[in-house]
């Protein structure tokens, strides 16, 4: 890896074949929410298993608040977990924990989150920054559309308002110039790169199978 390049830049160049070859199934799926192809049911069933996902990911976080790598990327602005509870809360009801359950993709992709950010910081990093940059990129957009196509309010949109994130575009490049900073060597950088890529791989399998189980046509 050329020093020249940093580490963010390539990180995003490398992991950009599996981002970009054709129209992903979270593409699918998000676009026949958007588009009246999917149906409120939809978006709950999606809405459940971030809870599962993310459950895994902020308790990695809390186990990781010790170390000086992982905590750079912290900060409980990013925190998702409450936000989903509450989403689930007024989507589904008081009930809301008993009615929801993980999908098998969704107990792979909490395995792994557990695993390996359990044994390595890169590999922890590596999901953290997948899920949380991923966010912040389609929160905008895609609560104004949820919004619109189920008549929500704030309620039931709470996942996507980063209310303690004012400037999301400066957030991001502040937080990949802290990937450019950790000394990590190069056999870790590539840990981290491989990664993401498993992180993608991940969320796309759990799109295909929300899709499967829910019977959603693609736009």
């Amino acid at each position: 890896m050329s020093a020249a390049i940093p580490f963010s830049q390539a990180l995003r160049e490398r992991t950009g074949s599996v981002r970009s070859s054709g129209p992903s199934a979270s593409e699918r799926f998000m676009t026949a929410l958007m588009t009246g192809h999917g149906s409120r049911d939809d978006y709950v069933a999606m809405v459940a298993q971030n809870y599962f996902v993310y459950g895994a990911l902020e308790r990695a976080a809390a186990s990781r608040a010790a170390d000086p790598v992982a905590a750079a990327f912290m900060t409980p602005a990013l925190t998702r977990l409450p936000a989903i509870r509450e989403d689930l809360h007024y989507l589904i009801g008081d009930d809301w924990e008993s009615q929801v359950s993980p999908l098998e993709t969704t107990r792979r992709y909490v395995d792994r989150i557990e695993t390996v950010a359990a044994t390595t910081t890169g590999g922890f990093v590596a999901h953290h920054y997948t899920r949380y940059l991923g966010d912040l990129s389609g929160c905008t957009i895609i609560r104004t559309l949820m919004q619109r196509q189920f008549g929500f309010e704030t309620n039931g949109v709470g996942f996507y308002l980063f209310a303690g994130i004012a400037k999301p575009k400066e957030f991001k490049s502040t937080y990949r110039a802290q990937l450019d900073a950790v000394g990590w060597s190069d056999d870790e950088r590539e840990r981290v790169i491989a990664e993401v890529g498993v992180a993608y791989r991940l969320t796309e399998e759990l799109f295909d199978e929300l899709a499967s189980s829910r019977g959603t046509r693609a736009a």
